[in-house]
C-alpha cells in the first residue's frame, strides 16, 4: 500500500489544472460566479458519457443556447416558452426535451431550496458512512418534480430521457455522472474542483466510476470486482481512503487522465508503459 500511495500521490501532483482539457470540467471553469458554476456543472456532468469529443460539443451547444448567464437563464426558464430552443439537440440517446426538463428541474430545485446544493442537502444524513443514501434521496426527489410542462404527461414517462441523468445506487448504478458532479461541487483541496457545497465532507464522496477508472483500478489492485457497478465504486473508494482518508476521490482526475489521454492502453504497450507513473504497481 505504501508503494501505491507513492505512485498515486505523484500522479495526483502531475495531472493538475494544466491537463484540464479535454474534460467537461473545463466548461465550469469558464464561469466565475458560484451560481453559474453550479448550473453549468450539472449540465456538463449530466452529458459526460460517450466519446469525450462529442461530450464537449454537446455541452458547448447547450450552453450557447443558454447565453452567458446560465443561472439567470435557469431561474427565468419557462418550459412552455423556452424549451423549443433545444429542439434538434441530440447527444446519443438524449434529446432537446431532456435538456429542457433538466433545466426545469434545476429551476424547481432552486425555487424550493435556494440552490441545487441546498436541495441535495435535504437528503443528507451526516451519520452515513458515504454519500449513497443522499444520492438515492436526491434522484428520487428530483424525478418527482413537475415535468408536465415538458413531456405533456401527468407523470414523468418511464422512457423519459431525463431519468438517465438521475440514476440511483439503489438500482446498482455506479452513478458516475452524479458522483462527478459531487466531486466538482464538494472538493476544495486543489484548483480543479470548486468546493461550493461546504456542508458535505469530501471523505464521504464516491469515485466517479467510468471505464477508465474501472480498468486502471483493476490493474493496480484497487478492486477485485469485475462489474463496474456501485459496489465496485465503493470498493475502489474504500481502498483510496487507505491512502487519503479525508479526500479519497482526489485521485479521480489523474487516474482518468491516464485513460482519456491514452497514456494507459487496454493492452500492454512497452513504449507507453515504460513512461507510466504507476508502472511499479500495475499488473498489466
Amino acid at each position: 500500500m505504501r508503494n501505491l500511495k507513492i505512485c498515486l500521490d505523484r500522479l495526483y501532483r502531475t495531472f493538475d489544472l494544466k491537463f484540464l482539457s479535454p474534460d467537461p470540467l473545463e466548461f465550469v471553469h469558464q464561469f466565475k460566479k458560484p451560481e453559474d458554476q453550479e448550473i453549468v456543472g450539472l449540465i456538463a456532468s449530466s452529458l459526460a458519457y460517450g466519446q469525450v469529443e462529442r461530450i464537449l460539443v454537446s455541452i458547448k451547444t447547450v450552453l450557447e443556447h443558454m447565453g452567458n448567464q446560465p443561472y439567470r437563464f435557469t431561474i427565468t426558464f419557462d418550459p412552455k416558452r423556452d424549451a423549443k430552443v433545444f429542439d434538434g439537440f441530440v447527444h446519443r440517446f438524449n434529446r432537446g426535451k431532456d435538456i429542457a426538463c433538466l433545466i426545469y428541474f434545476a429551476k424547481q430545485m432552486i425555487d424550493e431550496s435556494g440552490s441545487i446544493g441546498n436541495f441535495f442537502m435535504k437528503g443528507c444524513n451526516p451519520e452515513d458512512v458515504n454519500i449513497k443514501n443522499s444520492l438515492v434521496s436526491f434522484s428520487e426527489r428530483v424525478l418527482s418534480l413537475d415535468s408536465y410542462s415538458v413531456y405533456s404527461k401527468g407523470r414523468l414517462p418511464r422512457d423519459a430521457g431525463v431519468r438517465f441523468f438521475f440514476p440511483s445506487p439503489k438500482d446498482g448504478s455506479p452513478c458516475k455522472r452524479l458522483n462527478l458532479y459531487l466531486r466538482w461541487m464538494v472538493r476544495s483541496g486543489d484548483s480543479l474542483d470548486f468546493g461550493l457545497w461546504r456542508d458535505i465532507n469530501p471523505s464521504r464522496l464516491i469515485i466517479p466510476l467510468d471505464t477508465h477508472i474501472a480498468r486502471i483500478s483493476q490493474n493496480i489492485g484497487l478492486t477485485l470486482r469485475k462489474s463496474p457497478d456501485w459496489k465496485m465504486a465503493e470498493e475502489i473508494t474504500e481502498n483510496l481512503k487507505k491512502l487519503d482518508p479525508k479526500d479519497p476521490v482526489k485521485y479521480d482526475f489523474a487516474l482518468c487522465r491516464l485513460g482519456i489521454l491514452e497514456h494507459c492502453t487496454k493492452k500492454k504497450d512497452l513504449k507507453k508503459c515504460e513512461k507510466c507513473l504507476i508502472k511499479k504497481v500495475c499488473i498489466l
